[in-house]
């Protein structure tokens, strides 16, 4: 009967070659005879490395799907320091992530051709540009492609050699004592930086990079109804990458400006309306120089109270990517005046005695009235 290589190692049989790879590396952790001395462990370990072995070859791991046993009929040699096996590169493959030259472990250089970053830009926008979209000329300093080599980074006709330091693998190798013994352990090319080739005959201009650091002048459309602290995405207008790789992004971020009548809440705005006590009582008309509607009425009904709010329906900012708008809000301030002549005086006293049913008194917390206000005066205390 076939064996089960797939249940010894805890995977599925649609399981990509990363997942077999990450599956015998934990339990050949736990099962390393030098971790784990117990005779049991050890066979089990055998049953695993025999397993990984297998799955890992493509033509073996179709024989399993077939339902055959690539290792019966003499395909012999199964297990630890078995034939088949890989021996120690294996097992140090799945303690430290790779060796180079073992096959399936050995890491490819990265390569001389990068992606570039991304870049940040912050633009000063008043509320009216906020409001209305605007196109910003900014000016960024950048890596461009270089237009001597144009990226390829080498002098003329010139071409890049394989690293003699590494011999082309990006990587070196060293071998340090641990607890498990000697251990193998890679890290990037020093000579190359992990690129597997140099460039003999660099360019002149880029010096080798593909790229050069450059001031440039761009155009940076900014939507209606943005505000402070939103980034708009320019697409590849970043960083050019080494070896002229492909252009990261930029992003424009959105520094608002404080305005001198409005503040902005979310797509609303707010506003302070100073109103006589006389134009309160009787009513009156009011201009407000709004952002996107120009002069507009503001309305105040006779009998208007202290810290009454007027809404203004769809005369706010505009919602980013939306044809709906928010709303302004007039907060009133109601102003007594503090200083009266002779006449003055005398007629608002003429105008008491007509009222005489106007008494000032001591609320009730509880009163319809005074609701709103010991609300907002609970508010202000709990907030301490």
């Amino acid at each position: 009967m076939a064996r089960d290589y797939y249940g010894l190692l805890g995977v599925g049989k649609n399981a990509t070659d990363q997942e077999l790879k990450r599956a015998y590396r934990k339990l050949a952790r736990e099962l390393h005879p030098d971790v784990n001395p117990d005779e049991a462990a050890q066979a089990r370990f055998k049953e695993v490395s025999t397993a990984y072995e297998v799955l890992a070859d493509p033509e073996k791991r179709r024989i399993v799907d077939l339902g055959g046993d690539p290792l019966e009929n003499g395909g012999g040699g199964a297990g630890f320091n078995g034939a088949g096996f890989g021996g120690l590169g294996d097992v140090f493959e799945a303690f430290f992530g790779g060796m180079s030259g073992q096959p399936g472990g050995a890491r490819k250089p990265r390569g001389r051709v990068q992606p570039g970053a991304d870049s940040l830009i912050r633009t000063r926008l008043s509320l009216a540009e906020c409001a209305v979209g605007v196109t910003k000329h900014l000016t960024v300093d950048t890596a461009i492609l270089c237009d001597i080599c144009v990226g390829a980074g080498t002098n003329g006709n010139s071409k890049p050699v394989r690293c003699e330091t590494c011999d082309g693998a990006g990587e070196v190798q060293s071998v340090q004592r641990s607890f498990l013994g000697q251990v193998l352990t890679s890290r990037p090319c020093p000579t190359c930086r992990g690129a597997g080739e140099t460039i003999p005959d660099p360019c002149h201009k880029c010096g080798g990079d593909g790229r050069v650091r450059a001031r440039r002048e761009i155009a940076a459309p900014i939507p209606a109804g943005v505000a402070n602290g939103m980034r708009v995405r320019l697409a590849a207008q970043g960083e050019v990458g080494p070896g002229g790789g492909h252009a990261g992004d930029l992003y424009v971020e959105v520094v608002e400006q404080p305005h001198d009548t409005f503040v902005r809440d979310g797509d609303d705005l707010h506003c302070t309306v100073r109103v006589p006590m006389v134009d309160a009582i009787l009513g009156t008309t009011v201009v407000v120089d709004t952002i996107l509607d120009g002069p507009t009425e503001l309305s105040i009904a006779a009998g208007t109270q202290p810290g009454e709010v007027i809404q203004l329906r769809a005369h706010g900012m505009p919602r980013l990517r939306s044809g709906a708008r928010g709303d302004l809000l007039a907060h009133l301030d109601i102003v007594v005046p503090t200083k009266l002549d002779g006449k003055q005086t005398d007629l608002l006293r003429k105008f008491k005695g007509m009222r005489d049913r106007d008494r000032a008194e001591v609320m009730s917390a509880q009163s319809e009235h005074n609701s709103g206000l010991f609300a907002r005066l609970r508010a202000s205390f709990s907030g301490r």
